[in-house]
């Protein structure tokens, strides 16, 4: 045999793990010679809880020789030392920012890395505070500060967009920071909530070894613009940063950047985002109902789930589903209650929750055309309307998921993750009676692609509403430029062009080359 050859297996739980039978099955399949020197390599591994037991899925390739030349490759050899090369400057220190900074050392540019928030040691601090004390700082929270918004919410590194940019080649940069290998074979590759500040910090000293730069507390207030073209960035209202291309990778959250860049009368559109709430199950039920057992055992992880239907013309779907997970507070500013949800590596948490939410579409409101902000101000509105709610603090509006779709007050709540509290409250009033009555009507027909899932035992926390940027920011479809100022670059799930970790990492290497380009055919 000449060429590697791939051949698909199954096996149970538990041995899935066992190497030497993995390689005699995948040769038996392949037709092989059981006594030869063959080498296999497991490259793709899934569960199929489908037939009345689960197994796992194996796509095994057997190689001749060594593995393939480009699976040995370390990006790191190929950095370059950017200390004195042309400067970059990329607003966000989250997946998008920090993967166009390594894009940058590749392609032998200096960025420089600008964050709102802190590092992820001292971000810790203020996520505490916002659990245990309802304190929240709008620099440093569940969303800003390094990492981004990925860092404390599960790290799934699965995505739908793989055709917009090296999917492997991101994942591949995550393992050489400190990432389990197992991502580069599981079909549903996650890292965790404990594991991805080390990940992370790894990265920015990768960025600072070979000459570029990370600046935490570094809050962009405007942009330096003289006659029409770019000039770099304000810090802090007062320090000025120049630079002739500046990338901006926010986060979907940064709503003054949306304002900063409508102040100087750059384009900005509405966009389409989804709004709900978040619905946690205890993690048994949902395991009894996707494995078909009571007890899924020690070599099978916490099951998850994915659930969409059509309510009318609105779509209503699961969205960020963390399997033995946390729901956490993710508020950005004071009076406003937002969750979402995380899991740590092991994904060992008693409780299953995912956000289910509502489509909405900028259309739907008056004057859309004219206001980019309809969808950001409809958001807003309804995070602050749940607070209102609420007892001052970030404990959230809760209601049995039963009650919920019966219209009724829960008398009591059960268990919950959410550390800072939940209050019974009619959460099916509170929120916009267009999403409630969406919601009633596709848990039902949930219920009847998953049964059991519809049951008192599952608690309906608001709000989930960060779902994406509510706002873009358009991009040149041939320079991934600002059609209004050039050297401006649009990047990530902030301007609408990403949703989650992956995307948006490749969504920094694709923008990181765009700038090349742009210093290339302008002689910067």
């Amino acid at each position: 045999m000449n060429q590697a050859l791939t051949v698909e297996i199954s096996l149970p739980p538990g041995e899935h793990l066992l190497e030497e039978l993995i390689r005699a099955k995948a040769i038996k399949k392949a037709g092989l010679n059981p006594d030869s020197s063959l080498e296999t390599e497991v490259i793709r591994r899934s569960i199929d809880a489908r037939g009345i037991k689960p197994i796992y899925r194996l796509r095994v390739r057997i190689n001749s020789t060594e593995k393939p030349p480009e699976e040995n490759i370390r990006y790191r050899n190929f950095f370059k030392n950017v200390e004195n090369r042309k400067s970059i400057i990329i607003v966000g220190a989250g997946p998008a920012g920090y993967f166009a900074a390594l894009e940058f050392l590749l392609l032998g540019f200096k960025p420089i890395v600008l964050d709102r928030g802190k590092d992820v040691r001292q971000r810790r601090r203020d996520l505490r505070a916002i659990q245990q004390f309802g304190v929240v700082n709008p620099h440093s929270n569940y969303c800003f500060g390094e990492g981004g918004a990925g860092t404390y919410s599960d790290g799934k590194l699965y995505t739908r967009s793989k055709k917009r940019g090296d999917y492997y080649k991101v994942l591949h940069m995550l393992v050489e920071h400190g990432a389990t290998s197992d991502i580069l074979i599981d079909a549903q590759p996650h890292i965790g909530s404990n594991k991805l500040p080390g990940i992370v910090s790894a990265i920015r000293d990768t960025i600072c070894e070979f000459g570029g730069e990370v600046h935490f507390d570094h809050f962009v207030t405007d942009l330096i613009i003289e006659k029409g073209e770019l000039k770099g960035v304000v810090v802090n209202e007062s320090n000025s940063m120049l630079a002739d291309a500046v990338i901006l990778a926010t986060g979907h959250s940064a709503r003054d950047v949306y304002k900063l860049l409508f102040k100087h009368q750059l384009s900005i559109e509405a966009k389409p985002f989804a709004l709900g709430v978040r619905i946690e199950h205890p993690q048994s039920l949902i395991d009894s109902i996707q494995y078909n057992m009571a007890n899924r055992g020690e070599h099978l992880p916490a099951s998850s789930y994915s659930l969409v239907c059509q309510v009318g013309e609105k779509g209503v779907f699961s969205f960020c589903m963390c399997p033995g997970g946390l729901v956490v507070p993710s508020s950005t500013a004071p009076g406003e209650i937002v969750v979402n949800g995380m899991s740590l590596s092991k994904r060992d948490s008693p409780y299953a929750n995912a956000g289910t939410v509502v489509a909405v579409n900028p259309f739907e409101f008056k004057g859309f055309e004219k206001d980019p902000f309809v969808c950001m101000d409809f958001q807003a509105m309804v995070e602050q309307n749940v607070f209102s709610h609420g007892d001052g603090s970030q404990a959230a509006p809760a209601q049995r998921l039963t009650d919920f779709v019966k219209g009724k007050l829960s008398s009591d709540l059960p268990g919950t993750s959410y550390i800072p509290g939940v209050l019974s409250r009619r959460v099916d009033d509170i929120l916009p009676q267009s999403i409630s009555a969406k919601l009633k009507s596709a848990i039902s027909q949930f219920e009847k692609k998953m049964r059991g899932y519809y049951t008192s035992e599952a608690i309906v926390i608001a709000t989930e509403s960060r779902t994406s940027s509510p706002v873009k920011i358009p991009r040149n479809t041939d320079s991934l430029m600002h059609p209004d100022l050039p050297g401006l670059f649009p990047c990530g799930e902030g301007a609408g062009y990403a949703g989650g970790i992956m995307s948006a990492a490749m969504d920094g290497q694709r923008i990181a080359r765009a700038v090349v380009r742009f210093y290339a055919s302008n002689n910067v």
